[in-house]
């Protein structure tokens, strides 16, 4: 008897194996319905609200709908994400995202994979075709993602030529607002910016949604909260002709300023001892010139530092919220409501001084007097070389300066003419090289306040140029990488990371980009929470300044 029990539960498995195999597709019996199909098309049309059955159509902030129990046949939804855990999965990450994507699932060979791709590219195609009045292609971009523990996918409009109609079917377990992972959409301003969240949609279980891509198609899947749920999903594209795009939104500049004039005793009042000494500027800007960037720990005093930290986490500060969304997202104080020490540590990073500082410590030319003795020993040769060389010798120096002055008018370095002098500061006597520059130097900066949730993303609209990066982090003694909020540097059109700058309390972290070098600050996720709740800490900051030539 037992061996013949095992042979039947044997072919039992079989016979269900062979049954899920021939499990077939089946969209939800209402999208079949003729009427409901054109009263569909009408709302849409109309751009007005319309609900049926399984089937539910909103138009605000732009439209969308959802239809709950998408596929009629319970089983095979069960084996469709059986199918979809065993795929091969890649982790993405960048200034946008961070979650895992399946590769392109248009050539997998999975029954129920192969079946959902059928039904989707072609009935649920047909369907949207209808609905919407527009010739979707044959050709369907679709993959498969998971998004666990602090994934997230931030604040965009999917436009890309040729996508018309974004599409995500929903496979997750029971599924409640405090897991996040929900999918926010955002209103829009008269500029088609995306301002706030004005609706969320819960996962749910074989529900799926899909909405038109336009220009104020703004959306993003909200970080997952929950540390056990994983949140499945398939999602793609169908292709057709794009709707029309206004003219891109350019912000306006910020206003850069020029240096403000101090004592240089304001150095000796802030500016940790050993940062002052010539013989260690000589060394921090010989690294700095090999690797145009350096950290500088302890920078600050620290008895200054403890009142600008303290004063940080008054209620005195005023604090606006930087957007757009799909730009930026973190705090900015109100210069105005600066107390007195955060305001003389914002004149210190703007001051004469510390433009000569940086001069000293990186070799750029900040100030008209500028350490810059192996460009001045060119100049002295050029000039020797004009007076007395002939004229043969003459043509070659002027073709070497030709090519030198390119160089330095590509960098904005517009040099007049050059003076060595002397002068005391610091206390040594230093050589400087005067220079005339076609525009002075300039700064522009701004105090931040980094909290979970907080990001900023690479955009299009960022004027490229060459500057010089600074950020004095305060508060954020003990962060983590895992925390995100960290500044990452990568090469335009480039997924390579060039450099990765991590909050460090009390360091001024220098880097020099140029037009080719872009950067974004990573999303803070909920894993910072443990660290940013400890006793008098809710976030971390910055003092963030862009010094130009």
């Amino acid at each position: 008897m037992p061996p013949k029990k095992r042979h039947n539960d044997s072919e039992t498995g079989k016979k269900n194996k062979k049954e899920k195999r021939g499990e077939l597709a089946e969209i939800n019996s209402d999208m079949r319905d003729h009427a409901v199909q054109k009263c569909m098309a009408d709302a849409w049309q109309r751009k007005e609200s319309y609900s049926n059955g399984n089937i539910h159509l909103d138009c605000e902030p732009f439209p969308h709908c959802q239809i709950t129990n998408f596929l009629q046949n319970e089983s095979f939804v069960e084996s469709l994400r059986a199918e979809l855990l065993q795929l091969n999965f890649n982790s993405k990450s960048n200034d946008l995202y961070k979650f895992q994507q399946s590769d392109d699932m248009r050539k997998r060979k999975e029954h129920h994979v192969a079946q959902i791709r059928s039904v989707i590219f072609g009935e649920f195609r047909e369907w949207l075709s209808e609905v919407l009045q527009v010739d979707l292609e044959a050709t369907v971009d679709m993959s498969c993602s998971k998004y666990e523990h602090t994934d997230v996918l931030l604040c965009h409009d999917d436009e890309l030529e040729g996508r018309r109609v974004a599409f995500i079917l929903y496979l997750v377990p029971p599924w409640d607002v405090n897991d996040g992972g929900t999918l926010d959409l955002f209103s829009t301003d008269e500029h088609c910016q995306p301002v706030n969240v004005v609706k969320s949609l819960l996962p749910c279980w074989n529900s799926l949604v899909f909405f038109e891509v336009s220009p104020v198609s703004f959306h993003q899947v909200a970080e997952v909260l929950s540390e056990e749920k994983c949140r499945l999903s398939l999602s793609g594209w169908f292709h057709g002709p794009s709707l029309p795009r206004p003219s891109r939104f350019i912000e306006p500049p910020v206003p850069r300023h020029l240096h403000i004039p101090r004592d240089e005793s304001l150095l000796f009042e802030w500016v940790n001892e050993m940062y002052l000494d010539p013989r260690y500027q000589a060394r921090v800007q010989q690294e700095f010139e090999e690797n145009s960037e350096i950290c500088l720990p302890s920078f600050l005093q620290e008895e200054k530092l403890k009142q600008v930290r303290s004063a940080l986490q008054s209620s005195e500060i005023q604090w606006e919220r930087r957007g757009p969304p799909n730009k930026r997202c973190y705090s900015c104080a109100d210069m105005q409501s600066f107390p007195t020490c955060v305001q003389e540590c914002w004149e210190l990073l703007s001051s004469e001084p510390f433009f000569i500082l940086l001069s000293n410590l990186t070799g750029l030319s900040l100030h008209y007097l500028c350490i810059n003795e192996d460009e001045s020993e060119d100049e002295k040769s050029e000039t020797e070389n004009r007076d007395g060389e002939d004229n043969t010798q003459a043509g070659g120096s002027s073709a070497d300066a030709d090519a030198s002055s390119a160089e330095k008018k590509d960098k904005g370095d517009q040099r007049v003419h050059v003076l060595i002098l002397q002068r005391s500061i610091f206390t040594s006597t230093v050589i400087y090289m005067f220079c005339i520059h076609a525009g002075p130097p300039t700064c522009v900066g701004e105090l931040r306040r980094w909290a979970h949730g907080d990001y900023t993303l690479l955009h299009d609209c960022v004027k490229r140029e060459y500057a010089l990066d600074l950020q004095l982090h305060m508060g954020c003694a003990g962060w983590k990488s895992e925390f995100g909020g960290f500044t990452s540097y990568i090469a335009n059109d480039e997924d390579e990371e060039l450099l990765t700058v991590y909050p460090e309390d009390n360091s001024l972290a220098l880097v020099y980009r140029d037009k080719d070098t872009l950067k974004f600050i990573k999303h803070i996720n909920k894993n910072s929470s443990s660290h940013l709740s400890s006793p008098n800490t809710t976030a971390f900051y910055d003092f963030s300044f862009n010094y130009y030539e």
